[in-house]
């Protein structure tokens, strides 16, 4: 791995450079020695992976992120971009970023939960409050992103460097075949979800199961599960989820605050040029703007498709909302034993009091403005 990755830099930085004297000494040799070609070397190509199918509208906001960085690196960055499975798993692509088997990972944090828990805190873990687009400010001005950095490197002795992007729409609380208003009513369900929502809802009397999205709709079709959420209209429609269940409940504070996770592997990044490493880290920040975009007009024009096809779409009762607020304060003192994971939700905490009461003191009341202007159009 580091002889190829001195190699890839070497020809970078060198190649040009090689061309062009090569062509000052033909020059010289000669009066009418043939004029110099400065050629440009060849693209480096990093090999991306996402945890994907080929199908979900998250390759493309996988393939924003490529496009800005192949443009703004002018040709010397080329990104092979492939969908879950095309290398390794969905969810083990934090492994094939670690060993260099994979240059760059598209994922969410939450699926590697099961190495480790605090994983679970960076995109699925408490809401105390605050929005998606809270907690992705956390991460690069609260201090979240040298926790993660910790958790990665230090905690787990991993070669990878991790950033966020994209402030998720607060995840539906999902697909049921019959509706549900009470707490009562979701008892004993086999429900898929991943990380501490996970925890969080066994603790509600829920059986969970952790499974990819592409794995879902079958494991429904079989009798597996029979209640899921994956993440958003667009997603969730592209694998049929309107095919197996027909009432959609959005809004839930299970999953409230998540974002795409790039990972990419250490050695590969430091071992490029400045303007290189400082590329592919911001075209996070600019894809993560054109994923804002692309889902806020995908998500809402087939969250209308859906229920044009029959799909009686929900918001989660406010019993169900108010128990699992229950349930976290349940759960939290128990993540609180692990010290790393309490100075995570310490600070997240801290940084939720202060950023959110400004956000909710300076909102004005939206739902009023859009009642006024459709009126009867929320009324479910």
């Amino acid at each position: 791995m580091t002889s190829k990755q001195v190699s890839r830099r070497s020809f970078l930085t060198k190649g040009a450079t090689g061309v062009v004297a090569g062509g000052a000494a033909a020059a010289a040799s000669g009066l009418f020695a043939a004029p110099a070609v400065h050629a440009q070397p060849a693209p480096m190509v990093l090999k991306m992976q996402t945890s994907w199918p080929s199908s979900d509208i998250w390759m493309t906001f996988a393939k924003q992120y490529v496009d800005r960085v192949e443009a703004m690196s002018g040709g010397r960055l080329k990104i092979d971009l492939l969908p879950a499975g095309a290398v390794v798993a969905a969810f083990q692509v934090l492994d094939g970023v670690n060993d260099g088997i994979i240059d760059i990972a598209h994922s969410v944090p939450v699926y590697w939960y099961g190495k480790n828990k605090a994983a679970s805190l960076f995109g699925t873990g408490p809401v105390f409050g605050g929005s998606a687009t809270t907690m992705l400010s956390w991460f690069y001005a609260g201090g979240g992103e040298e926790f993660y950095r910790e958790l990665t490197q230090d905690v787990m002795g991993l070669d990878v460097v991790g950033l966020l992007g994209f402030p998720m729409p607060a995840q539906p609380f999902g697909w049921f075949k019959q509706t549900i208003g009470s707490v009562a009513d979701i008892q004993g369900f086999k429900y898929r979800t991943v990380g501490l929502a996970a925890d969080l809802l066994q603790s509600m009397g829920m059986s969970v199961a952790q499974l990819p999205g592409g794995e879902i709709v079958p494991a429904m079709e079989r009798g597996v599960i029979d209640a899921f959420e994956f993440n958003n209209p667009s997603s969730d429609m592209r694998f049929g989820a309107q095919d197996v269940a027909k009432n959609y409940y959005l809004s839930s504070y299970h999953q409230a605050s998540e974002s795409f996770e790039f990972l990419f592997n250490r050695a590969m990044l430091e071992d490029l040029d400045p303007d290189l490493q400082a590329i592919l880290r911001h075209g996070v920040e600019a894809a993560s703007t054109s994923n804002t975009a692309l889902a806020m007009d995908n998500y809402s024009s087939d969250l209308q498709k859906l229920k044009d096809e029959g799909v009686a779409v929900h918001r989660t009762p406010k019993e169900i909302l108010a128990a699992q607020l229950d349930a976290w304060d349940k759960l939290i003192p128990v993540l609180e034993e692990d010290p790393f994971m309490k100075r995570v939700l310490d600070s997240q905490r801290a940084w939720v009091e202060r950023v959110t009461y400004y956000e909710i003191m300076n909102s004005p009341d939206y739902e009023l403005a859009y009642d006024h202007y459709f009126p009867g159009k929320l009324k479910l």
